[in-house]
């Protein structure tokens, strides 16, 4: 069978795999702040294969978008669907919120069964839906600017692949990248499909974090997954010897799930979009600034300044500022990561007639949510969730996932109060990920 018609028959079982997949049937409902564009599957050569929804979340109030936080799926039916939720995850929305971004989650309608490299090799189609869904978005939300603000890229296994791969086809566009248990792949494994990749000197200015766990392959050498170091370390070595703001961080507890890689990825996107994305919408990315940069020897615990490392500096992980290489040697250490502050307090507490309590809140962006406290008369009724039901990592409001995203259904800030009287007075209290609460914040009348 001639090459030609092989990619015909995989693209015709591609299709006819993904029309029972329906991501949108389970996604939760979309609507202000929330936005959403579905794209149909494709039979035409060069175009994607699967169809494709897209949910973007705008922070309430923001004007002007100054970038876009990309939070991509990993391969197989279980990790497309977990991506219906990533926009309405509320850690990420901090970080969002706190830069003026929009936060949006892809889900490729992929079967299990089917080539994951149809959608996370951007050239298979997807780079293309990508760009078509920012200008359909930006018509959609009013938002003209989301067509050309930058990009924040996060992916997870061959989400991994489709960021870095994205770094390589778009480094003037990018602000920062993470990639989790995955990292792009510069030969092609079948240069009759698609050719191989040069790393341009551009992207080597675009700060990037390789982030897996160390049962994949850098303590664990066999199963599943034990390849992703072996792809991984001469992907950051390659990287890193051009000079290129590259770091590695290794979480001590995990395999291919997230494990609680969120705590240290979103300081670490923070620091960066503090010093990369422009004061105004429009204009050019900023420089990263090198001279507050700390390193750290490749699989070492210990970071120090640049100036003072005593190492290979082109061999060494680099660290943005001292902020995070502290989180960094915290996570590396136990996998987890500290956190001193207070999250925000709830806002907008209400109380019905039939003692059903409602309030709104924004996650820490240090620790997210653990729960909500619901007082009455200055005791303490109830918890929001009332247990902990499980999460890959720390316990959370949202239940993560091992995508990283919120687990369905989402969980909701609202109480009642069986006993309810108009004697009585009401607070909500928030709780983030290391247990610390906030001011409370009283019911209105």
């Amino acid at each position: 069978m001639n090459t030609a018609i092989l990619r015909i028959v995989v693209i015709a079982l591609a299709f006819a795999f993904a029309l029972p997949l329906h991501a949108e049937d389970s996604v939760p409902a979309a609507a202000p702040p929330y936005y959403r564009v579905r794209y149909e599957s494709s039979t035409r050569p060069g175009e994607l294969v699967f169809a494709v929804n897209y949910t973007l979340w705008i922070p309430p109030g923001v004007k002007t978008i100054r970038g876009i936080i990309v939070h991509q799926h990993g391969c197989g039916e279980g990790a497309c669907k977990a991506g219906q939720t990533a926009a309405f995850d509320l850690h990420w929305q901090a970080l969002a919120r706190k830069h003026d971004c929009a936060l949006l989650g892809p889900s490729y309608e992929q079967p299990e069964s089917a080539n994951c490299g149809l959608w996370c090799d951007p050239r298979n189609g997807s780079e293309q839906k990508f760009l078509q869904v920012l200008s359909d978005l930006a018509t959609q939300s009013r938002h003209p600017e989301l067509a050309t603000v930058p990009w924040a890229l996060w992916g997870h296994s061959g989400g991994a692949t489709w960021v870095g791969t994205m770094l390589i086809l778009h480094p003037e566009r990018i602000a920062a990248v993470w990639l989790r248990s995955g990292s792009p792949r510069l030969v092609s494994q079948d240069a009759s499909k698609q050719p191989s990749l040069e790393f341009p000197a551009a992207a080597c200015a675009v700060p990037v974090m390789c982030n897996l766990g160390t049962k994949e392959g850098v303590t664990e050498k066999t199963g599943r997954f034990a390849r992703v170091w072996e792809t991984t370390r001469p992907f950051f070595a390659e990287v890193r010897a051009r000079g290129g703001l590259i770091g590695v961080a290794v979480d001590p507890n995990s395999s291919h799930d997230c494990g609680n890689s969120r705590y240290l990825a979103i300081p670490w996107f923070d620091a960066c979009l503090t010093a990369r994305l422009p004061d105004k919408s429009g204009g050019t990315l900023k420089p990263m600034p090198t001279e507050v940069a700390w390193l750290a020897p490749l699989l070492g615990d210990t970071a120090t300044p640049a100036a003072q490392f005593a190492g290979e500096a082109k061999a060494a992980v680099w660290l943005p500022n001292q902020r995070i290489a502290k989180a960094w040697a915290e996570y590396i250490k136990d996998g987890d990561v500290s956190d001193t502050t207070p999250p925000p307090a709830p806002a907008n507490v209400r109380v019905r007639v039939n003692g059903e309590i409602t309030w709104e809140a924004e996650a820490d962006l240090e620790s997210g949510i653990a729960a909500f406290i619901i007082e009455r008369d200055g005791v303490e009724l109830a918890r929001v969730p009332a247990k902990p039901t499980g999460s890959i990592g720390r316990q959370t409001l949202q239940r993560i996932g091992y995508s990283d995203t919120p687990t369905p259904p989402l969980a909701e800030t609202r109480f009642t109060d069986t006993q309810a009287s108009s004697e009585h007075r009401y607070k909500v209290l928030a709780v983030n990920g290391v247990g610390l609460k906030s001011q409370p914040a009283t019911a209105m009348p």
